[in-house]
């Protein structure tokens, strides 16, 4: 019986009160009755009452006692609060008395010294003739622990960007590119690709990791790790942390959320070449500097910081997951400053060939800066980009005590899964529609505040258009609102791509300028050019922004920021 025992006075008390009610009702008991001799002893009560429930009687209102009776006593009982007896009922083994299913009986809240003896019952039943059972409604202790404060109340902030990308390494300079128009997209130059029918990319060409990371980890990391701890580093500089300002953080509150959508490629690769000629002849890190959360976990281990640490990979969205994710440890309290954002390098020939064979690549390789084009009805599909981008989100009040740079205020966001297709999106858009409406809801942003969008479209056929008619349908009632795509200047950074696009459009709330579309010469049919913005750049108080990443396997994501006020 011991096994059945249910820590719940309320349940307890229902019984009783179920009990009384019925007993009063059905055999008009008076109090006095409960005193007299003439009436049924408790023990020739108790007695009927179990013969009535095990014969199926259902004497009592509503069927609870049979419902006790039946096999759904633990659920029943379970579905109770957790509250605990008062001593004076464990001092007097009080409802030990209540034998409701046998002769043994059962205490619904246990007995702390086991099993009582007949003389026991007999005398608690004395004890207790005629008085009301003692019952303490008191939270059971582990409810009473200390709440914390209401998390809704802590905002979360940017206070620092890094990037590295095809068009800048400093946040300024990549946003005063983006300005101007200036693309990124070129031939490569990595390696000899002339058997590709696409050679062209957003390429890095010059990168240095010199006084962001130590010499011998640059000559053994992959590139997607030297862009992520580059970037990660300048981020802490942009947002004031000095070492002064390290040394007085607790390390035990920062944490690292920096993912990537193909992790190291290049690595892994000449491992598998190595693996060729021996194993002996492999890199003893090829394993470690593969996966994807190593970057943030050696970025972690740089900073000695040991908050929540890990990496999200959601093939394209994969900033954009680990930026909401990182924001809601600190809305939770679990952390004051985050880096999130992510990191990718897959111009190399197994990355460019497998993205030749999907179909997916523009080929228009004698005109480099006019081959990502979104929107363009001469698109042809995507310009594959490389490069880092990462967020140093960090709670107000934090940010506020250091005397921190305020450049943005991260609202909220949400992401969701088209369920549908590996690549394509989903017909009617639903899947980014909820997306989007899911992000207003958890930020409290009206549909009318959204006048700048900073758009995933990545110049493929269906993508763009998709992604558009989303767009319309949320925001289409509004006359301010302008949309843009970054990735007609840098290609598409893949795991990189949202937070990147991330810090233009922090940039953006910034400067109160966005960057044009490049390459919109013809718009799709049912492409409204009002609503996009053209090819020069286009001057925009921004209320709240919008930036969307979505990804293969119908990963959506969108992150609302607006100006800190």
């Amino acid at each position: 019986m011991a096994a059945s025992s249910v820590a719940s006075p309320l349940c307890t008390w229902l019984v009783a009160a179920c009990m009384s009610v019925a007993y009063e009702k059905e055999y008009s008991l008076k109090p006095s009755s409960f005193q007299s001799s003439k009436r049924l002893s408790r023990w020739a009560m108790r007695r009927k009452l179990v013969s009535k429930c095990s014969a199926g009687g259902h004497d009592f209102p509503g069927n609870l006692i049979s419902a006790f009776c039946g096999s759904s006593i633990q659920g029943l009982m379970s579905s109770c609060l957790a509250f605990e007896p008062c001593e004076e009922y464990y001092s007097s083994k009080g409802l030990s008395s209540l034998a409701f299913f046998g002769d043994n009986g059962f205490s619904l809240f246990g007995s702390r010294n086991g099993p009582m003896t007949r003389r026991q019952r007999r005398m608690n039943r004395s004890a207790h003739s005629g008085k009301t059972m003692a019952v303490a409604v008191q939270p059971a202790k582990e409810v009473t622990t200390k709440k914390k404060l209401p998390t809704n109340k802590r905002k979360v902030v940017v206070t620092g960007m890094g990037v590295v990308t095809p068009v800048g390494h400093n946040p300024d300079v990549f946003y005063n590119n983006l300005l101007e128009g200036i693309s990124g997209i070129s031939e490569i130059e990595a390696f000899d690709c002339a058997h590709f029918p696409t050679r062209i990319a957003g390429e890095i060409k010059s990168f240095s990791t010199d006084g962001w990371v130590a010499p011998k980890l640059s000559k053994r990391a992959d590139k997607f790790m030297l862009y992520m701890l580059t970037a990660g580093k300048k981020a802490l500089a942009d947002g004031g942390i000095t070492e002064d300002v390290m040394d007085e953080l607790d390390k035990s509150r920062c944490g690292v959320l920096i993912g990537s959508a193909m992790g190291g490629m290049k690595v892994f690769n000449d491992a598998i070449e190595a693996l060729r000629v021996s194993y002996k002849k492999m890199n003893p890190f090829c394993v470690p500097f593969a996966t994807t959360n190593m970057g943030s976990a050696m970025l972690a281990m740089d900073l000695g910081w040991m908050g929540p640490n890990y990496s999200i990979s959601t093939a394209c969205a994969t900033s954009n997951f680990c930026i909401l994710n990182a924001a809601n440890h600190i809305i939770r309290g679990e952390a004051d400053m985050m880096l999130c954002g992510g990191s990718d390098a897959a111009i190399i020939p197994i990355g460019l060939g497998g993205f030749v064979a999907c179909r997916a690549l523009s080929q228009r390789n004698n005109d480099p800066t006019k081959a990502s084009r979104p929107w363009d009805i001469n698109r042809d599909g995507f310009v594959m980009g490389e490069g880092a981008g990462v967020l140093l989100l960090e709670e107000l009040e934090h940010a506020k005590k250091r005397g921190a740079s305020v450049y943005a205020e991260f609202l909220g966001g949400s992401f969701t899964c088209d369920a549908y297709h590996m690549t394509e999106p989903h017909p009617d858009g639903a899947g980014v529609v909820l997306c989007i409406e899911k992000a207003l809801a958890q930020s409290g942003v009206a549909r009318e505040d959204i006048n700048y969008v900073n758009a995933h479209a990545t110049s493929t056929q269906s993508g763009d258009l998709k992604e558009y008619q989303a767009l319309i349908h949320c925001f289409g009632q509004n006359p301010e609102l302008r949309v843009n795509s970054t990735k007609s200047m840098t290609g598409h950074l893949l795991g990189a791509a949202g937070a990147v696009e991330a810090v233009a459009t922090v940039q953006a709330i910034r400067t109160g300028w966005i960057h044009p579309n490049i390459n919109l010469e013809n718009p799709d049919k049912g492409i409204d050019t009002n609503v996009l913005v053209g090819p020069k750049k286009e001057r925009l108080d921004i209320k709240v922004a919008l930036s969307n990443s979505f990804g293969f396997g119908g990963h959506n994501s969108s992150i609302l920021f607006a100006r800190y006020r």
